[in-house]
């Protein structure tokens, strides 16, 4: 009789070790075996993932694609890449971005994404489900989700207030308020109407991390409206969220485009465009711009937060993710780019007309000092230059220079709030503009947080015991709870939280998360195992250029990546942006001690699940382990690396008579290359064959047993295909 090739099969994510064969094009045929174990509190079913009827689904490609283009397009795309390509070479700065979007962003893309369709789970089922050791990635990712959902939130709190604000006319920030006398107040003479708006009206901005006065109650309700509206739109999961990304993820368009043709038009939009786009080739040679350029793909597409798994998990097994990879990453480079154009449009429009105000005032002081005709138009330029420099401060003169007031640009809030919304005064019908802009802002905040969310609530339900609870009645404890602690933003430091969260919380625990999951995916899964899952779900078999990218070129990219941001945060002594009303300026402080403290908390938050999670379960720590969605008695047989590990766990798992993980399900399962070649597989077995086969599961055996000494605790049925 010909012996039985028990080859390896395709899996869908947590069913139950499949020891199954099928035909894989060469003619051979084996046989399926189905082991059907008890009813276990750890062990819902052993359903084939693909067909799991209580897994949510995208209602159609359009909604898939739009809620991937929300997440992935967000805040960032608007105030982060503008600047960098400002301050790193301008032009030339798309160089680096598009090498390191093809090398690290597109492939680490299709890893995410990819392997949440074919395991169908949530990050943290994902990672147990390749092996029960890695399961701390999937904590990890949730953790650091977390931090960052609940300061993301917080930006969208200040988008509502100014969003409110924008329907006042004329807008509150267009001018400085009057003290008692008549005269504007010191604060804002000082500074400016928008940042003094930004500072002390809407922040109430306390001038230390120490001193950070009470709770602001303007802020207090706005975010709780934030939180309302994101319970409200994610309760249901992508049946809720699904029909809002429809608005999410088109409007952010729309008005992109209005400000386009509204901006080209204005006088020093060309100014703009050209300061920002003139390539500086000489920055290429600066390694901290190849830098910039790998941080923004990677923090702009989203990675690491388990948002793009959960995202996969809800596709359908023949969906063609690598189509949706390469069109999603093509419209999000494309998107900041026009973004940034409408940007610089509008702020060359805004650096035309200050230069205008300055050489007005500086004519008032010329002709005042008669130093210029009353209407000699023609003599200013060269009335400056016969100035020395002690004459220029003694009549406390301006430089009014273009490409000065365009140097000075900004990123973040305040470009957002500061830069931006003096652009906008200065446009006709002030009030429909920022009513479009914040609305644009509001928008992409939702979609990313919709993501955020969404990959953190999946994480979760990968857990037996909160899969049993309602997803509105999870959604709503996870909403209120970061709802109170955003509390500690609503005061006058909360600005200055919020960039220590940025700074911190977000950093060096996602870039650790990714490079976690390249090495779990790549090498211990085995890159040609998720090659030949891609072949089988798209039909396209990843080449050289997914080979490289996936096993060299994007793991030093990582590394580097995580070595620079270790080694700039040791360097650099962290400081954060304090407002000082009296000068109605920024001052650096370095963070207190105490805000350090927390900070490191936080990181070590992010990356300890990883290495405790890994010993614990491979030293048997935990006797009663965490039950994740049948993960943690997987075993998936993998490449040769990892043989050991799971050999060693089996052995272990022997010793406990209440354990379903051992041989039976996790021992090696003979493949096609146990075999030399077909003509030993087809040789008859002989009686000195079948005396020399070993009766018990050792560690180095090949052969599955199931155990007998247990009562019915499997049923075999074999199955001739």
């Amino acid at each position: 009789m010909a012996a039985t090739k028990i080859i390896d099969a395709p899996r869908n994510g947590h069913e139950m070790a499949p020891l199954n064969t099928r035909a894989r094009g060469d003619g051979t045929h084996g046989v399926t075996i189905v082991l059907t174990a008890p009813q276990r509190n750890s062990v819902q079913s052993v359903d084939i993932p693909g067909n799991e009827p209580e897994r949510a689904a995208w209602s159609g490609k359009m909604q898939f694609f739009l809620s991937i283009i929300g997440y992935s397009v967000g805040l960032g795309n608007i105030w982060r890449f503008p600047y960098l390509c400002q301050q790193n070479g301008g032009g030339a700065f798309l160089i680096p971005f598009m090498v390191m979007l093809i090398l690290e962003g597109i492939p680490l893309f299709l890893i995410e994404l990819g392997i949440g369709q074919r395991m169908r789970l949530g990050a943290l089922g994902v990672w147990n489900t390749i092996h029960p050791w890695l399961g701390g990635i999937g904590i990890s990712s949730c953790i650091v989700t977390l931090f960052v959902a609940l300061y993301y939130n917080v930006i969208i709190t200040w988008v509502f207030f100014y969003l409110f604000n924008s329907f006042r006319y004329p807008l509150p920030w267009s001018s400085c308020p009057l003290n008692g006398t008549g005269f504007e107040l010191e604060e804002c003479a000082k500074s400016s109407e928008t940042t003094y708006f930004w500072y002390r009206t809407t922040l109430d901005a306390a001038p230390s991390m120490d001193e950070p006065g009470g709770l602001k109650w303007w802020i207090v309700l706005c975010l709780m409206l934030s939180w309302t509206i994101v319970f409200f739109i994610v309760m249901k999961g992508i049946q809720s969220s699904g029909k809002v990304v429809y608005f999410t993820s088109l409007f952010p368009y729309i008005v992109l485009t209005i400000f386009f043709i509204r901006g080209i038009t204005l006088r020093g939009a060309g100014a703009g465009l050209m300061h920002m786009y003139t390539p500086k080739v000489e920055k290429l040679l600066e390694p901290t711009v190849w830098l910039d350029a790998a941080t923004q793909v990677f923090y702009s597409f989203g990675l690491a937060f388990g948002s793009l798994i959960a995202f996969g998990s809800y596709n359908t097994p023949k969906n063609n993710c690598v189509r949706d990879v390469l069109l999603v990453s093509v419209c999000n480079a494309v998107t900041a780019i026009y973004a940034s154009v409408v940007i610089f449009a509008i702020l060359g429009f805004k650096a035309t007309v200050n230069v205008d105000r300055c050489i007005a005032s500086n004519t008032e002081i010329l002709v005042k000092n008669k130093l210029l005709g009353l209407n000699d138009t023609q003599g200013y330029e060269q009335a400056m230059n016969q100035l020395n420099g002690s004459e220029f401060v003694r009549l406390q003169l301006s430089e009014c220079s273009l490409a000065h007031e365009l140097d000075n640009a900004a990123e973040g809030t305040g470009l957002a709030f500061i830069v931006f919304t003096q652009a906008i005064v200065e446009l006709p019908g002030a009030p429909f503009w920022a009513v479009l802009f914040f609305t644009m802002l509001l928008s992409l905040g939702l979609g990313s947080q919709i993501g955020i969310l969404e990959g953190m609530l999946c994480t979760l339900f990968d857990i037996d015991i909160i899969k049993r609870v309602k997803k509105q009645h999870v959604t709503g404890v996870v909403c209120l709870f970061c709802f109170i602690v955003g509390f500690i933003f609503c005061t006058g430091a909360g600005e200055y939280w919020l960039k220590m969260f940025d700074s911190f919380a977000g950093t060096i625990g996602l870039v650790v998360v990714a490079l976690m999951e390249m090495i779990a995916v790549i090498f211990i899964y085995g890159h040609e195992r998720f090659t030949e899952d891609i072949y089988q779900m798209t039909g396209y078999r990843p080449g050289r250029y997914w080979q490289w990218t996936w096993r060299y070129i994007g793991p030093v990219i990582m590394v580097c990546i995580l070595v620079s941001s270790v080694v700039f945060m040791v360097i650099r002594n962290p400081t954060y942006g304090a407002w000082n009303a009296d000068l109605g300026m920024i001052e650096q402080k370095s963070y207190p001690n105490w805000v350090m403290a927390i900070a490191l908390s936080m990181i070590l938050a992010g990356v300890l699940p990883m290495p405790i999670v890994f010993l614990m379960r491979s030293f048997q720590c935990l006797k009663v382990d965490l039950d994740i969605h049948q993960g943690s008695i997987r075993r998936n047989e993998t490449t040769a690396s990892t043989k050991e590990m799971i050999d060693n766990d089996d052995d272990d798992d022997e010793d406990d008579e209440n354990d379903f993980s051992g041989p039976a399900l996790g021992g090696h399962v003979k493949t096609q290359s146990d075999f030399s070649d077909d003509e030993e597989e087809d040789k008859p077995m002989t009686m000195r064959m079948m005396m020399m086969r070993p009766t018990t599961t050792t560690k180095t055996s090949n052969v599955l047993n199931v155990p007998t000494s247990r009562k019915n605790n499997y049923k075999k049925d074999a199955y001739d295909v």
